[in-house]
């Protein structure tokens, strides 16, 4: 530590060299160091002092060092004086030999040291004797210059050796303060028994034991300090007894290395266990894993199988809290939370009420207890519905003490620790039985109350584990007894004991493993971790003190209940908020109401259904393509029947009867929308792929439109639809899944929660499947719409209701695809979702139904239209039909766009002819005069035109074309009237249109 602290400073004060070389004045002269030493410069290496520093500044501090065994005699450390000298000058510094510090001690007797402080050359020692001893040997020592006393050490020997014992000495930690102040009552109990021992006859008689003893404050940290004591300073100690957990694991684990024997009263600490890093100790107070077995049992007991526990950081706690866990574990028990703190609990008591800790193990010394439990009433983490298990040791008012590192009052404290449970081990035996030490467990109460002078006991640290202390002094007194003979069968003694001598050391490690006695503390047997295996105590807090309400025998897993157990509640609370599952259903109005629509549907379906197939040979009937309106009457009867599995919940059937109706939602919805929407979806497409085109082989098509292709496509729509429903259910069947919500607390108790459940059918990859059918309906509807509009201005006598069936897709298409998304988003909603998917069927087929088939009936009761084909051809006069009006209204349409396109022809022969007749004129006027001469007496032209002068102009045809031989098409209107005379668009015989369409 010091080589760091002198390489800190060299580092942190490099200018150092400066301003000390460039001193003149104001500084200390560099002085020579002791005989057999140096000086240590601060900051400074040997080199530059002897190199470049002449003068060290005021304040500067030089510290003296020797070689070797040699120790400063005198002052160790000078200062740098303002007026330029350096402290202490008068008195002198020198480098000396240390002798043996064993010389200082007498057994028996005492040591007066000339002068005071180390034994070096020049110390003188004068011994003397108690009382009923003799010295033997020099009463006088000097320590001469090459470090050896100049006599051998002298003895005390005993007077009188019938009355002398020999002296073996017990070196203890006892913790008088810190955060387990033990040793206030277990160090009056020890040396009780001490006493005691000493008295005895049969147990050692040549022998007395002497405590030598320490405050460790249950610090390691000062325990390390105190055990260098009692290690390096006569006399040799040939057992050690500390107390506190984290100190007896620093003694046990460096006991080792000295052969000692580690005998704890007061550590609980489940590390301490581990025979192969602590092989020599053994302890009075058992494991605190003892408590878990008896934690174990009473989870059990009050039916907890979840609990939480909050430790504070330190070894014991944490070896504790891991053994509980694995045997809570193996009990079926969960720690749903566990929580830790070094100093400060606030935060994670928060945390334990933030996760709902019920039933909560708290593992943390006395002090910290109290910061626990004030975080605890703040937090409000207490009451009928908490319950706190804490480890028994505590005083019994330790929540009354007053701690300034709280700020909870004493009322505070109470109302928080009450009813909490505690396990302690049995530490003071219940039996009114004599043990070894001829006492009782009440006559040592009483005495060591007496030895306490009136102390409070609840106010006393440690005073339940004061019969520990008591039994432990007395299991090592009967362990050194019982290895007196054998030691002397090896012609050893117990005084022969040294911190290397092995053999004594394994003789008290056998004598104390096989130890069994009945103390005040009760039966003390070691098992063979050296652990002290006893009882548990169960004890409840009732009115601010302490009820015995039951003991746990872990080794025989006996649990003695006496049935006083108190609670604030009615009873033991539970251990989580009690969570009642609750499964939401559809509220059966709704369903009740949506099913008589849905049945009044279906009795609609079959009337429409029966009319269609009554009517079938009537020709009205027959131009709807009626086997197509059956399959939509029969898919919407269908869809409508699907309303009764879909409000179908657990309400109705058993969980294991639910994939069933969920198959029957899913085909009867799909084959249902196949046959009503695909059959009309089959109508007008076969509408716009055969009379939207007016070229020739359109026309030839019109007059062809074969039933088994209607049938095909809708028979193609629908194996579609098997097929996809088909791999569904065999890749990826349904089943019912449960939605949780989120917890609800009723008004009436607050710890209760309502945890709702809602079922569904639903498969692994059901968002997959659903787009899939979503996708390819979707198209088919909007294919639907895009076709209905197309072919809205389509007359056609072989579908003559695909106008209603575009009207009732228009109907169908968006009511499925309004319903389809808010469904999805509403299927957390039962109500809701199902009235948006049940009325959307409902509605769909209502209108669909409604729109096919009601038109058909009124105008086949209004009309009297009943008769079949076969007798409609025989009915004359008057009754026309509404083919033949609708073929009469086609013809006049065509008639009048024929008798326009007439007219145009007429004027373009007119203008041809008029042409004609200026090139004849412009040519006979360009005849030569001669010719005129020449033709002077031949008769003049006749007025008649030429006839090939009349022939009409290329690319038209010839006037002499047989009349009777009119093409199919109009496109040549010369055909309709002479050659020799203009006709006028008037002149068509109406005898003329019925060949035209022939």
């Amino acid at each position: 530590m010091a080589q760091l602290l002198f390489l800190i400073i060299l580092y942190a004060l490099p200018s150092l060299v400066v301003p000390i070389h460039n001193s003149s004045s104001g500084g200390c002269a560099i002085i020579r160091p002791p005989r057999d030493g140096g000086i240590r410069y601060r900051g400074l290496t040997q080199e530059q002092v002897q190199r470049i520093v002449q003068i060290l500044p005021v304040d500067y501090e030089i510290e003296y060092i020797c070689r070797g065994n040699r120790v400063i005699v005198g002052p160790k450390v000078r200062k740098c004086l303002p007026n330029g000298t350096w402290t202490d000058m008068t008195l002198h510094s020198t480098c000396l030999l240390l002798c043996p510090r064993v010389w200082t001690s007498l057994e028996n007797g005492r040591v007066m040291v000339k002068p005071p402080g180390p034994p070096v050359e020049g110390t003188v020692l004068h011994y003397s004797c108690h009382a009923g001893f003799i010295l033997e040997g020099r009463n006088i020592s000097h320590c001469t210059k090459l470090g050896k006393w100049d006599a051998p050490k002298p003895t005390c020997l005993c007077e009188f050796q019938s009355h002398c014992k020999k002296k073996l000495y017990i070196g203890a930690l006892f913790p008088m303060s810190g955060g387990w102040p033990g040793g206030q009552a277990c160090m009056p109990s020890a040396q009780m028994a001490l006493d005691l021992v000493n008295n005895r006859s049969d147990i050692l008689p040549d022998y007395e034991l002497e405590l030598i003893h320490y405050d460790s404050m249950c610090d390691p940290g000062e325990a390390t300090k105190l055990l260098y004591d009692l290690l390096y300073t006569e006399p040799i100690k040939i057992v050690l007894m500390p107390g506190c957990s984290g100190v007896s694991t620093l003694v046990a684990e460096a006991a080792r290395m000295w052969n000692l024997i580690v005998l704890s009263y007061g550590s609980s600490s489940p590390a301490l266990s581990n025979r192969q890093r602590f092989p020599t100790f053994f302890r009075t107070h058992p494991s605190a894993t003892l408590h878990n077995p008896t934690r174990v049992q009473l989870f059990q007991k009050w039916k907890w199988t979840r609990i939480a526990t909050i430790q504070q950081t330190t070894e014991v706690f944490t070896s504790t809290l891991d053994d509980l866990e694995q045997r809570t574990k193996e009990a079926g028990i969960e720690i749903s939370v566990r929580q830790s703190f070094l100093t400060d609990p606030a935060v994670a008591v928060k945390n334990l009420k933030r996760q709902d800790a019920r039933i909560i193990v708290g593992l943390f010394y006395e002090t910290e207890a109290r910061k626990v439990f004030c975080e605890v009433f703040k937090e409000k983490l207490y009451g009928k519905k908490y319950v706190w298990f804490l480890i028994g040791w505590y005083a019994d008012n330790w929540f009354k003490i007053k701690d300034p590192a709280i700020n909870c009052t004493v009322e505070n404290m109470t109302e928080a620790v009450e009813g909490h449970v505690t396990t302690e081990i049995v530490m003071l035996n219940p039996e009114t039985v004599r043990g070894v030490s001829n006492m009782t467990s009440q006559e040592f109460i009483a005495a060591l109350m007496s030895r306490l002078g009136g102390k409070n006991p609840e106010e006393t640290g440690g005073f339940q584990e004061a019969p520990l202390a008591y039994d432990a002094v007395w299991a090592l007194a009967l362990a050194l007894n019982k290895t007196v003979a054998p030691l002397k069968a090896k012609g050893r003694r117990l005084e022969d004991f040294n911190y290397n001598n092995h053999d004594i050391t394994s003789e008290i490690y056998r004598a104390l493993n096989t130890s069994s006695f009945e103390g005040v503390s009760g039966q003390v047997v070691f098992d063979a971790q050296g652990s002290r295996m006893a009882m548990t105590l169960i004890e409840q807090l009732q009115g601010g003190s302490y009820k015995k309400i039951g003991y746990y025998d872990s080794s025989q897993k006996n649990l003695s209940w006496f049935g006083n157990d108190v609670w604030i509640g009615a009873g033991p609370p539970a251990d989580r908020t009690v969570v009642i599952e609750e499964y939401r259903f559809l509220s059966q109005k709704l369903f009740a109401a949506v099913s008589v629509f849905a049945g009044l549907g279906i009795l609609f379906g079959i009337v429409c259904l029966t009319f269609n197939i009554y009517n079938g040979n009537v020709r009205y009937i027959q131009n709807s393509q009626p086997y197509l309106n059956n399959m939509t009457a029969v898919g919407c009867m269908m869809a409508l029947a699907a309303v009764f599995p879909l409000g179908i919940d657990g309400h109705h059937v058993h969980r294991s009867q639910f994939p069933v109706v969920c198959q029957f939602r899913l085909w009867l919805l799909g084959l249902g929308f196949s046959l009503a929407y695909g059959s009309m979806f089959t109508k007008i497409w076969w509408v716009h792929t055969l009379f939207t085109k007016k070229d020739e082989k359109k026309e030839k098509k019109k007059q062809h439109l074969e039933p088994w292709k209607l049938y095909a496509t809708v028979g193609v729509l629908l194996a579609i639809d098997f097929l996809s429903l088909m791999i569904w259910q065999i890749v990826d069947p349904l089943h019912i899944t449960v939605e949780k919500f989120t917890k609800e607390a009723p008004k009436e108790d607050l710890d209760v929660l309502i945890q709702p459940l809602l079922e569904h059918c639903s498969s692994e990859k059901m968002n997959t499947w659903l787009g899939v059918v979503y996708g390819y309906k979707g198209l088919l509807l909007l294919l639907g719409i895009f076709l209905a509009y197309e072919t809205k201005s389509v007359s056609t006598e072989k579908i003559n209701d695909h106008r209603a069936v575009g009207m009732a897709i228009y109907n169908v298409a968006v009511l499925c695809l309004i319903t389809a998304p808010v469904t999805m988003i509403l299927s957390s909603q039962q109500d809701a979702s199902f009235a948006f998917a049940a009325l959307a069927a409902v509605f769909s087929a209502y209108i669909t139904l409604v729109v096919l088939f009601v038109p058909k009936m009124r105008r086949l009761i209004t009309r009297g239209e009943w008769q079949s084909e076969q007798q409609d051809t025989l009915k004359t006069g008057s009754s026309t039909n509404n083919n033949d009006e609708e073929k009469s209204r086609q013809l006049e349409r065509e008639n009048r766009e024929l008798q326009k396109i007439i007219q145009e022809k007429e004027e373009r022969v007119s203008a041809l002819r008029n042409q004609l007749a200026e090139r004849q004129a412009l040519r006979n006027r360009r005849r030569p005069s001669s010719g005129q001469n020449q033709n002077h007496n031949t008769p003049p032209p006749s007025s008649q035109p030429d006839p090939k002068s009349l022939l009409p102009p290329p690319g038209y045809p010839n006037p002499t074309t047989d009349n009777h031989a009119l093409p199919p098409s109009f496109s040549n209107s010369s055909n309709l009237y002479p050659a020799d005379s203009k006709m006028s668009r008037n002149h068509c015989h109406n005898s003329q249109i019925p060949l035209l369409y022939k």
